[in-house]
């Protein structure tokens, strides 16, 4: 009899998917060395070997549903730039963000090798594009944002940089979704607005402007309005409602959205 323990220790000593493994205890009538035999016959095994390999490059995949009430963001990654451009790769991560989209709860690891794709369970789709490739392959990091509103998205740098916006209501232009999703592409926001910058952050960001200002000569009178004035300008650079908009640096951000409408969360990621 095949238990589910059996399938679990062969898949934690070839780090190959539950289904191939399964079949291989199958075709051992269990016995755990022949089925290590057999993923090695098949090369299954050897996708393991591949992961403790650094995987520095890959790309910034993202799906959003036709409704736009639903979007995702992952970090794929592989090891090389050459494979990061591979169509094959490419079809993998596509599929990949599509699935976990449409699964709509992804939140950790165990959750991905829960995913089916293509009619294989996660890590067996994942080794046979390792072997296929010949590098290791990790999805590093992903987000999904399931909203009443609207999700927009864009990705530049030939995928190795992307945004997924989510606004509050359902009616938002596609220009403006896009103008806004490429504004944080461009601008790096750290946060909303100034008030969202947490105290002991803009405490250090005062000291550090303080002594410079001090040491630049001026009177210790004045210290404090300086500052406040640097500080100011420091919001603006990082918080997304006060950056100028880039393609209207005449405007904030703020300044450019509809009276009804809110930018309510985004994602920014770069490779790496």
């Amino acid at each position: 009899m095949i238990t589910a323990g059996l399938v679990k220790e062969l898949r934690e000593k070839t780090g190959v998917g539950m289904m191939d493994c399964k079949k291989a205890l199958t075709q051992s009538n269990g016995n755990l060395e022949e089925a290590v035999k057999f993923l090695r016959e098949k090369g299954l095994a050897a996708a393991s070997k591949k992961a403790d390999r650094v995987a520095g490059e890959g790309k910034i995949f993202i799906a959003v549903n036709e409704q736009r009430n639903a979007g995702v963001i992952a970090e794929i990654n592989c090891e090389t730039d050459f494979v990061a451009n591979n169509n094959d790769f490419q079809d993998f991560g596509n599929k990949v963000s599509s699935t976990i989209l449409a699964e709509g709860n992804i939140k950790t690891e165990e959750d991905l090798d829960n995913l089916y794709i293509d009619g294989k369970d996660y890590k067996t789709f994942t080794s046979e594009m390792v072997l296929k490739l010949g590098e290791n392959i990790v999805v590093k990091k992903c987000e999904v944002v399931n909203t009443q509103g609207s999700v927009f998205s864009y990705v530049h740098m030939n995928g190795k940089l992307g945004v997924l916006v989510e606004f509050d209501v359902a009616e938002v232009s596609e220009d403006l979704g896009k103008d806004i999703s490429m504004h944080i592409a461009a601008a790096n926001p750290l946060y909303f607005r100034a008030e969202d910058v947490p105290a002991d952050e803009v405490n250090k960001e005062k000291e550090i402007m303080k002594n410079q200002v001090r040491n630049s000569g001026r009177p210790e009178q004045i210290l404090d309005k300086i500052v406040d004035g640097k500080i100011s300008k420091y919001f603006k650079g990082i918080c997304l409602l006060e950056q100028e908009f880039v393609k209207d640096p005449a405007r904030t951000v703020k300044q450019i959205l509809p009276a009804n409408v809110n930018i309510k969360s985004f994602k920014r990621y770069n490779l790496g």
